[in-house]
């Protein structure tokens, strides 16, 4: 049974929620603001954070900032705001999926459900492989990146998507496939979620992320990895 932490200040659309999750078979905890959020988001581990934005005290974003930096449980946002920028704000403080106030609770649900689906997929690499290029190196077994002596720290999303990008290497892969291959069939999000990861990626691996060497944009379609000896 997947545990669910709702954030939600509105006590009659968290009692709501809180139900129809509980129907559909989650174990639902809830909190009120954005300090209690993070207490239970602690001590409970829940497998999934649906977190409103416009909270008491500590708002959504601030929450969404501080838990991705203590893990990487998913996390889908609830905003009431239409405005494209706070959209493309949680996805950049690390949220999975957002859904705009006023919802219909399928669309809620289904959400829910497709986010559940990709953190319980296998991870696909079967065969330890070990990409090189110039100074980068990423093993696929251990799940880890190097670049020359020093260690790379990414999440779980930014390593498969630098592997999708290094075993397709000289490829241009659209944003749609990168979605496909690295968060899964059905995935409810936009590719600006791709355009997010690339940026912290280039962050933790290029040497001037301004100017990346390794991952290049395709203008019009995606991204490529551009193989360097350098």
């Amino acid at each position: 049974m997947a545990k669910i932490l709702l954030v939600e200040d509105d006590a009659v659309l968290c009692e709501t929620l809180r139900y129809n999750l509980d129907r559909e078979g989650y174990e639902t905890l809830t909190a009120g603001d954005g300090a209690q959020a993070l207490e239970l988001a602690r001590s409970a581990q829940p497998d999934l954070v649906i977190l409103d934005v416009m909270l008491p005290g500590l708002d959504g974003f601030s929450v969404c900032r501080i838990l991705r930096r203590e893990s990487e449980v998913p996390i889908l946002m609830l905003t009431a705001r239409q405005d494209e920028v706070d959209r493309i704000a949680g996805l950049e403080l690390g949220a999975d999926d957002y859904v705009v106030k006023p919802f219909s609770l399928g669309e809620l649900l289904a959400r829910v459900r497709a986010i559940l689906r990709r953190r319980d997929r296998p991870r696909h690499h079967s065969e330890r492989e070990v990409l090189v290029s110039g100074s980068l190196r990423v093993d696929t077994g251990s799940r880890r990146v190097f670049r020359g002596d020093r260690e790379i720290n990414l999440s779980q999303k930014e390593f498969d998507l630098l592997v999708c990008l290094m075993q397709n290497r000289g490829m241009a892969l659209s944003r749609d496939l990168l979605l496909e291959r690295v968060w899964g069939y059905g995935f409810i999000g936009e590719s600006r979620t791709v355009d997010v990861h690339i940026r912290w990626l280039r962050e933790k691996i290029e040497e001037n992320p301004a100017s990346p060497v390794w991952i290049q944009t395709v203008r019009g379609i995606g991204y490529r990895f551009a193989d360097t000896t350098g």
